[in-house]
């Protein structure tokens, strides 16, 4: 399976994660986040090299989020820091948008914005 294919997977597999059964007050834009996050990382997944299938991917083993990211940490597309600081502040976003605190949430993704798109 290509780096394509399993990142496209990965992002499917992210949003049937996501409920979309209750609207706080940052959700949507945590949402619009996270796919501006997975496009970029598709486009550079399809511009950059790719890598030898795994032993798991050939036993048929659908790849995680982490197995993408690791891949495209290995392949040297993205550095390890900054995958570790998105994460963290993606956490920290839907955390405070669990606790219904906007500003807080807002904060954290205007972080992300800066640390991955720019």
């Amino acid at each position: 399976m290509s780096i394509q294919r399993s990142l496209a997977v990965c992002v499917v597999a992210l949003a049937a994660s996501i409920s979309a059964s209750f609207a706080s007050p940052c959700s949507q834009e945590i949402d619009r986040v996270q796919a501006m996050i997975d496009a970029k990382l598709e486009a550079q997944a399809a511009a950059g090299r790719s890598a030898r299938e795994s032993t798991a991917a050939t036993l048929h083993r659908q790849p995680t989020p982490g197995s993408i990211a690791a891949a495209e940490v290995n392949l040297g597309d993205i550095s390890p820091e900054k995958v570790q600081v998105v994460e963290a502040l993606m956490a920290r976003a839907r955390e405070a948008d669990r606790a219904d605190d906007q500003s807080a949430c807002e904060q954290a993704l205007a972080e992300v914005r800066r640390v991955f798109f720019q």
